[in-house]
């Protein structure tokens, strides 16, 4: 094959020879590009796709399709958001390449519903059938092809699409294709035993089909811990036989750029997260779902406040998590701003409460950080400042001290780990003193605190037990496990709005 710059040369040729030569080097052209569309799936894609535009994450694909293909990779999960190609490829484009190199071979392609695998069977056929397919490869349709669904090729290969559910007894796969198992209906049931079922149908179905040698690509967006993703991958490790590469796409890349820049703006997916809960952002667009399955902090723990208005706070702890610096890769830092007020237990009886006032994170280099750490503490002037000492925190309680900033430096005691820190206040939700307003920001602190310890951040954890664990040793607030102490009076701060 032919690179890049040689096809250029021969193509400015072209207008300079005569018909003769002309043809010779058409000829040519045209048999590089059949042999690039047979050799390469992202190739055979722009060519059978007008108007395919193309992004990192398809050559991504395309390069794990190509190993399927050659026999290199047996087991393959893409995760990836919606609305980025992942049926065009795995469900149209692909069955298509692999029956055109391999028409003997047999393929089993599922959706959620019957009535979309058998849309996609239809497209698949039509490609199959049509004359820029044939260009390419020999692959032809047996005579008696009718059905969308089930048709066989001239040399005993087949294709057969079934949905979620569906019966595949009498079937073998060679290539097992599961494109979005589960659907957006099911989803809203809040029942896991969707998902349970979901697997049930594959573990005692489809992947009994598979023939000796036989590879399986999920393609699918993350809906829960317990989807079909999570309970393969779960299941695979707890029996030791973990062999299946997973390939993850986000939306917006830890960067903050869009995956798919040539279709999607980063501006687009910022009103998606902002008009969705944060638990379907996080699973959908970042392959990123929270399970209250090993869940220290359950959401249910927290209590709402339902008005716009703050309560007024007897005493007020504000605590930064700092990362080392802006990139890429670095951690958020993080703050929380936290108060303590008195409200009525079931009983009527006025009780200490804690309320989360602020919640922010963000990558930020130190000379931002520094200005955004003296903006929050002039904002809630809080009692008490708190940073812990590691990465940029040393330089910022340096710099804060200089502007003469009261604080209290925070380091971890030896063997107090995350976890330890945030049973230490597990407690304190789960008595149900513990609030927050009915915002944005809240809800992405409830969702981070869920998913730890088996979340991608936990900078406002970090954030939250250190502020959490500052209460409790200073004797602010008691739970019914607490040994009674006298009571304790702090000076009563004035109502802040949250908006």
């Amino acid at each position: 094959m032919m690179s890049r710059s040689e096809v250029e040369k021969y193509r400015s040729l072209i207008p300079l020879v005569d018909e003769t030569e002309r043809a010779k080097i058409m000829m040519l052209l045209e048999y590089d590009r059949i042999e690039k569309c047979k050799e390469s799936f992202i190739y055979f894609a722009s060519h059978m796709w007008p108007g395919f535009i193309s992004g990192k994450h398809h050559q991504i694909m395309a390069s794990a399709f190509e190993r399927v293909a050659k026999g290199e990779l047996k087991r393959l999960i893409i995760n990836m958001p919606p609305r980025h190609t992942k049926s065009e490829f795995a469900s149209f484009l692909l069955p298509a390449w692999f029956l055109g190199k391999f028409p003997e071979k047999k393929i089993i392609q599922t959706a959620h519903t019957a009535e979309l695998a058998v849309g996609f069977g239809r497209k698949v056929r039509n490609l199959v059938s049509s004359e820029a397919f044939s260009r390419v490869f020999d692959t032809k349709l047996s005579t008696d092809s009718k059905a969308a669904g089930r048709w066989n090729t001239h040399a005993g290969g087949d294709y057969f699409a079934i949905g979620v559910g569906g019966a595949v007894t009498g079937k073998g796969a060679d290539l097992l294709i599961i494109d979005d198992p589960h659907s957006e209906q099911e989803a809203k049931q809040g029942n896991p035993a969707v998902y349970d079922n979901v697997y049930e149908w594959y573990t005692s179905g489809p992947r009994q089909r598979l023939q000796p040698g036989g590879a399986i690509i999920i393609v699918m967006t993350r809906w829960s811990k317990r989807d079909l993703t999570g309970q393969i991958l779960k299941n695979s490790e707890k029996d030791g036989v973990n062999d299946w590469e997973v390939i993850e796409f986000p939306a917006i890349l830890p960067s903050g750029s869009p995956l798919w820049p040539g279709f999607w703006k980063k501006e687009e997916l910022e009103a998606i997260k902002a008009e969705i809960p944060v638990a379907k952002w996080e699973a959908q667009y970042q392959q990123n779902p929270t399970s209250e399955e090993g869940a220290i902090i359950k959401r249910e723990y927290w209590r709402l406040w339902d008005s716009n208005t703050a309560p007024q706070c007897d005493y007020i702890i504000q605590s930064w998590d700092t990362a080392f610096e802006k990139s890429n890769r670095a951690d958020y830092s993080a703050c929380t701003t936290w108060g303590v007020f008195q409200h009525p237990d079931n009983s009527g009886n006025l009780r200490t409460n804690i309320i989360c006032l602020d919640a922010f994170k963000a990558r930020m280099e130190f000379p931002e950080l520094k200005q955004k750490a003296f903006e929050m503490y002039k904002e809630w002037e809080p009692d008490t400042l708190i940073v812990e000492k590691k990465a940029a925190g040393a330089p910022l309680i340096y710099e804060l001290r200089q502007t003469g900033i009261l604080l209290e430096e925070y380091t971890p005691g030896k063997g107090s780990d995350k976890i330890a820190r945030v049973n230490a206040v597990s407690d304190l939700f789960a008595s149900g003193v513990v609030w927050c307003p009915d915002t944005r920001w809240a809800d992405e602190l409830m969702e981070e605190l869920a998913a730890f310890p088996n979340g991608d951040n936990d900078d406002l954890v970090d954030s939250t037990s250190q502020a959490l664990l500052r209460f409790r040793r200073g004797g602010f607030i008691q739970i019914d496990s607490d040994e009674p102490e006298e009571q304790r009076y702090f000076r009563r701060k004035s109502s802040n709005s949250f908006y």
